[in-house]
C-alpha cells in the first residue's frame, strides 16, 4: 500500500448543505477545522456537541471516478469533502492514523463514513451517495496552510480508536453497518 498521496483539490462553502468549491489555498485550524468553510468551529457550536471530531473531511479522487463512471457529473468538491485526495488508498487507513498534510498539518483519522440522516442532492441523482461509506473525517492535530499538489504522508499508523471520536458516533455507524 503507498504510504504517499497528494492533494488534487482544497475546497470550502460557507454555508451547510451546498458543494464546496475549489479554492486556491486552504488554512486548517487545531481544534477547529477550514477557515472559512460552514462545518469549521464544531467545538464551540454546541448544536454540534459530540460532533467535533469531524474537523477536515477527505474523499479520494478514485471514489469520485467511481461515482463519475456510474454516469455522475461530479467534480472535487462536489460530496462536500474539505479535501479531494489522490493515490492514497484512505478506506485502508485505521482509527487514529495520522497524516501530513502539506508541510505542517498533522491530522488523526477521527470517523471513516458518516450517517446521512438527510438524503443529499447526489443522493437523489444517483440514488446512492459514496460519502457516507468513503468519506473520512479528521481532528486537527497541528494546522497549517494546504493547497493542491501538496504531498499526504503517513505519519502514524492507527490502532483502530481516536481519542476524540464519542462512543455515540461508532455506536451510530455500526448500526448504519449492521444493515
Amino acid at each position: 500500500m503507498n504510504t504517499t498521496g497528494t492533494v488534487r483539490s482544497v475546497n470550502i462553502a460557507p454555508k451547510k448543505g451546498r458543494s464546496k468549491q475549489p479554492v486556491a489555498s486552504i488554512n486548517i485550524r487545531e481544534n477547529w477545522g477550514v477557515e472559512g468553510d460552514a462545518h469549521a468551529g464544531m467545538l464551540e457550536d454546541t448544536s454540534h456537541k459530540g460532533w467535533a471530531h469531524r474537523q477536515v473531511s477527505i474523499l479520494a479522487w478514485e471514489s469520485i471516478c467511481k461515482a463519475r463512471e456510474a454516469g455522475l457529473d461530479v467534480k472535487e468538491g462536489d460530496f462536500a469533502e474539505n479535501i479531494t485526495s489522490e493515490g492514497l488508498d484512505l478506506l485502508a487507513l485505521p482509527l487514529g492514523t495520522i497524516l501530513r498534510v502539506g508541510p505542517e498539518a498533522e491530522l488523526e483519522l477521527s470517523q471513516i463514513g458518516k450517517v446521512c440522516h438527510t438524503k443529499c442532492a447526489i443522493y437523489h441523482l444517483m440514488g446512492d451517495c459514496i460519502f457516507p461509506r468513503e468519506g473520512i473525517f479528521f481532528v486537527v492535530r497541528h494546522g497549517g496552510v494546504v493547497k493542491p499538489g501538496d504531498a499526504i504522508t503517513i505519519q502514524e499508523w492507527g490502532d483502530g480508536t481516536c481519542a476524540a471520536t464519542p462512543q455515540a458516533a461508532l455506536n451510530e455507524l455500526a448500526a448504519q453497518n449492521a444493515h
